[in-house]
């Protein structure tokens, strides 16, 4: 029988050749908006270990050479003497480190007067409004009908430039996707604008990178890139209105909802429209739940409706009183909510 250490030597070549990358990862990224950043970040990184490699050899030749000297000299000579020529150095060193600073200095006005530059023509404008702990997003259009509100994860076109309009409902707060853009922040009573282009489909992890209260770290967003056809599609499905349930349980968990959600939440197609909380139109097909703190399945949603508090401390949802029966019935009417 194999022992555990021969197991995890046999195994050991697929290990090497796993790369775990953490989901906020930012020495690769993957948009126009920030790579200039990246590619800035690994060259200032590099001058600066080259600096400090040429003052280290400096510091060491000059001690190794005092030694040397000292062996030799006469030893009534003071320990301390001017030696001729060496002002050259100083000369010399400083013009390099004058020039290596200039350099540096026109290389980030440069990158940063080209990511602050917003596109002339975006593809899309979407408005987002951060709030303790949570991300309200309003995909804007010239079309009053085909404007939209979602929650949390923000779908857009891959190869196409995005316009993001950012305002805060109460505290400061950051707006950070590190793989397709720096950081942005939110404040109240301001609007601030930046723009991101995600040049790869995929998943894209944010983070609010200001600390904004005890939930500080449970307020997390997604960017999703489609390609342009699968974002025309999800932004079809967006733009419809729920349909009537189809079963008996649905509809009295639609009821339920009316009663004891639905001043705070909204439903694409359902009357009362609350806005204190995120949008719920189509919340079946978003990911997570609670800003990215739980995944988005019947169990977790249950749990989040029936005592927020246990989840997200702090949380500005209040626990609902319900019965187990009834739970499981608006549990059931929010997951036809596709």
């Amino acid at each position: 029988m194999n022992s555990p250490v021969a197991l995890l030597f046999n195994k050991l070549p697929i290990l090497l050749v796993v790369r775990v990358e953490p989901p906020m990862a930012y020495p690769r990224t993957f948009g126009p908006a920030v790579d200039p950043i990246t590619r800035l970040g690994w060259g200032l990184g590099i001058i600066s270990l080259v600096v400090i490699v040429i003052i280290g050899v400096l510091l060491l030749a000059g001690v190794l050479r005092e030694r040397v000297a000292s062996s030799a000299a006469n030893p009534h000579q003071l320990a301390v003497h001017r030696d001729a020529g060496g002002m050259a150095w100083i000369y010399v060193g400083g013009g390099i480190s004058a020039l290596v600073l200039v350099g540096c200095m026109a290389w980030t006005l440069l990158v940063t007067a080209e990511v602050t530059k917003l596109p002339s023509t975006p593809a899309l404008t979407v408005q987002v409004t951060a709030s303790q702990w949570w991300w309200s997003l309003r995909y804007l259009n010239a079309k009053p009908s085909n404007i939209f509100t979602t929650a949390n994860e923000i779908h857009i076109p891959v190869g196409q430039p995005v316009r993001f309009e950012l305002a805060s409902a109460d505290v400061i707060h950051s707006f950070w996707i590190p793989q397709l853009a720096g950081k942005m922040d939110v404040i109240p009573g301001q609007t601030n604008v930046m723009w991101l282009q995600a040049d790869q489909p995929g998943t894209y992890r944010g983070q609010c990178a200001a600390y904004c209260g005890r939930q500080h770290a449970h307020m997390a967003l997604f960017i999703v890139a489609d390609t342009p056809q699968d974002f025309a599609t999800w932004q079809d499905r967006q733009l419809t209105e729920t349909t009537a349930p189809a079963t008996e349980e649905n509809r009295r968990g639609e009821r339920i909802f009316q009663t004891h959600c639905a001043a705070c939440h909204t439903i694409r197609g359902m009357n009362p429209a609350g806005i204190l909380g995120p949008d719920l139109s189509h919340l079946m097909t978003r990911s997570t739940i609670a800003a990215g703190l739980l995944a988005n399945t019947p169990g977790n949603l249950a749990s989040w409706i029936s005592n927020p508090e246990s989840v997200k401390a702090g949380t500005r949802m209040p626990a609902q009183i319900l019965s187990e029966p009834d739970l499981a019935a608006v549990t059931s009417y929010l997951n036809t909510l596709h």
